[in-house]
Parts: C-alpha cells; structure tokens; sequence
C-alpha cells in the first residue's frame, strides 16, 4: 500500500518533472518569446488608431414643458392629466435621458451626418446601412441612473473628425427637437400666425374701402367737416343779413337804380348762391354715376348729404379701427407665444463639450504585445507537456494506435486531396 508520504510526492514529482521538461526546453521557449514578441508587435503597430471625444448632455428638467414635449415625441399618450406632477409621475427621472438616447441612435440623426461628413465614402461602405451600423457600433451612449446625465463618446481614427462629429451630434438631436415640437405653446403659435395674415388682409381690404369712399365722397373726418362748414354757412348767412340791411337802406336813401344799390344785390345774390350750394339738396343720389362720384366736381360735400354719407363713414371707420384693433392684439399675442415656445422646446443643455483627443484610445500596444507573447509561450509549453505525455504512452496501448491511425487516415486523404488538385491544374 502507498504510504500518505508516497501520495504527497506525486503532485510534486509531476511539477518538478514538467518544471525540468520545460526548462530543457528553454531555448525553444526563449524562440518562440522573441518571435512572439515580433510578430505580436508587428500585428499591434499595423492596427490603425483610435481616438475617442466625449460629451456630456444634461436633458430637461422633470416636469417642464419641455419634459412633456419629450414625452409626446416618445409616442406616450398624455390625454386626461391634470397637473404637471402627473405628468411627473409617468415620465420618472430616467425617461428624458432614455429618449435621448433613442433620439441619438435614430435613423434620422444617422442620414444626417453621413451626409454631412460623406461617411459613407469615408469609412469605404458600399451600402449606405452597413455606415449606419459602423455609425453606431462606434458611438457609445450611457447614462448616468441618478442623475439623468447622457455620455456621448465617438470613436474615429481621426482626432479631429471624431469631436466634429460628436459636436454634430448635439447640433442634429437639437434640430430633431425643434422641428418635432408639438408643444400646446407651438400649435398656437402656428394658429395665432395664420390668424394674423388673414386680419392683415381684412385690415388691408378695410383701408381700401375707407379711401375710396372718402376719395369719391370728399370725406377727410366727418365730424370735423361738419363743424367747419356749419361755422362757414353761419358765417354766409351773417354776412347775408347784414349785406340785406344795408341793402335797404341804400334802397331808401339812393333809390333802386342806384350803382351801390345793384352791387349791394350782387353781393347778397352771390351769398346766397354760396349758401344754396354748400347746403345742397338732401336728395339721395340717382344714378350710379352719381353714387360713384363721377361728375361730381365739389371739393367737399354739401351740409344736407353729410347726414347720408356719416353712417356708411363711421361703419368703413369702425370696420378700420377694429381691424386694426384685432391685429394689434394678434401682433402682441403672436410675440408672447413665439417665446413661450422657445421656453417649451427642449433645447439639450451639454456639461462639457467635445474635445480633440490628445491620446489614442486603441490599441494599447504595448499590453497587447505582452499579452500575444505570453499567449504564444504557453501554448508553446502546453504542446511540449503534450508531447512528452504522449511520448510516455505504451506503443501497445490500444487508445495510441486508434489516434495514431486517424492521424495516418487524415494524413494520407489530405496528401490524395492535393495530389488531385495538382492534377486537375
């Protein structure tokens, strides 16, 4: 029987006798080290650089239009909620910073900048989706779970196109929030907008119809006209009385066919034409000539049409006051809602913008020259362990000849393959 000394020397009897294998082995080792190291960097150099730029997005704050803005564009029905603390509740804190990063690795944002940078010509891909899929195997998006933070980090052999596309990044997920905004803030002001051109037109039409009813009317201000020919006609009609007195008594004193006398009737005959005609008739007009303006040669209507002619003034007047009312209103309203809509659009705020890489980022040379040496040494030490234990097995041993008989049956049908090729050229 083995004593427990016999069995406690077995283990170290095999380690001492593969430590002296190997050791005998040494120079093959050593080879295999130098040629390892050779090639492992031979393989590290030729691997093109990486370099990396990063930034960091801070989405909108929770509760904010603009959160809801985000959530509208995620899909999300916010029909029936009463409250921003509502909409609170079905966002949660990770639910802007997640659409971020869906928004990020949209198709949209991809066609963009592969347009923009010619990608496609750039990373040498004959289709346009395998760049999409080299775009975003080569963006990498995290997000921070307490405080809603987005790293973006964009991987190029370029330093200087790598933080260029990263900044373009930013720039597009900005573009795509702006066009996509369906904010409460953003429909009124689209239909405030419209609503304003269609009162500049009224106003316009307004306008339009105020002048040429005042040009064919001779009407300026109504109430002012008024005021001014009653204050002429009372003047006229002074001035009438007072010319009959004197004509009377120049009837008395000179007789009837006195030179004064007739140019006294003269004066008061022409007064009271003067006042026949700004008085005028009260007789509306017949023809639409008449009411056109067309042969009407007065500088201002008479005293008796400007009754008639007040009340379609003061309504074309009030038509162009509240018109231009309305659009004073819309004006201000429009103003108020284009920076409430500014205030709603979820502009990304970034923390810390991307920079050009002053290191590269891949490969780590010098690490992976080590790692391959080491790699390629044991492999070397596992193959002689292998051999050795192989070369200790009994010729006779029936699991050796079924290996050593597969092994001449691979053999010689590989040796017949090649044989028939060599043949066939």
């Amino acid at each position: 029987m083995d004593t427990p000394e016999t069995k406690s020397t077995v283990p170290t009897a095999n380690w001492v006798a593969n430590a002296s294998l190997l050791w005998t082995h040494r120079r093959t080792l050593f080879r295999v080290g130098i040629a390892s190291l050779v090639l492992s960097g031979l393989i590290a150099f030729l691997i093109p650089k990486e370099y990396q730029s990063t930034a960091r997005l801070m989405p909108p704050e929770q509760g904010s239009s603009g959160a809801a803005m985000l959530a509208a564009l995620a899909g999300r029905s916010l029909g029936g909620l009463g409250s921003l603390g509502s909409l609170a509740g079905l966002l949660g804190g990770k639910s802007s910073s997640a659409l971020f990063i869906d928004m990020l690795h949209s198709r949209t944002i991809n066609d963009r900048l592969i347009d923009r940078f010619n990608l496609q010509h750039v990373y040498h891909k004959r289709y346009r989706i395998d760049t999409v899929k080299y775009l975003v195997r080569h963006t990498k998006l995290d997000e921070d779970k307490k405080s809603g933070v987005v790293s973006l980090t964009f991987t190029d052999s370029d330093p200087q196109r790598a933080r260029a596309i990263a900044a373009a990044y930013i720039e597009e997920l900005n573009n795509v929030l702006t066009h996509s905004n369906v904010s409460s803030a953003h429909q009124e002001r689209v239909f405030i907008e419209k609503r304003l051109v269609t009162v500049q037109n009224e106003l316009q039409n307004a306008q339009k119809a105020l002048s040429e009813f005042s040009s064919v009317n001779t009407t300026l201000d109504i109430k002012e006209q008024t005021h001014a020919m009653v204050d002429a006609a009372a003047k006229l009609q002074a001035e009438m009385i007072v010319g009959q007195s004197e004509l009377a008594s120049l009837k008395q004193i000179y007789g009837d066919d006195n030179v004064r006398v007739r140019a006294a009737q003269a004066r008061i005959a022409d007064l009271h034409g003067e006042l026949t005609k700004m008085s005028g008739s009260s007789a509306e007009p017949s023809t639409e000539s008449e009411k056109s303006g067309a042969g009407n040669s007065s500088l201002y209507p008479s005293l008796r049409q400007i009754p008639r002619l007040a009340v379609p003034y003061a309504n074309l007047y009030r038509e162009v006051r509240i018109q231009e009312t309305v659009y004073e209103l819309l004006s201000q309203q429009y103003e108020m809602s284009r920076i409430e809509e500014a205030k709603d659009t979820p502009v990304v705020s970034v923390l810390d913008q991307p920079q050009v890489a002053e290191k590269k980022s891949f490969p780590p040379r010098l690490l992976m020259m080590l790692l391959l040496t080491a790699f390629f040494v044991g492999v070397t030490a596992v193959i002689l362990l292998l051999r050795n234990t192989w070369e200790k097995v009994d010729a006779g041993d029936a699991r050796k000849v079924l290996a050593q008989q597969i092994a001449a049956s691979l053999h010689a049908h590989t040796k017949g393959l090649f044989s028939s090729r060599r043949n066939s050229q």
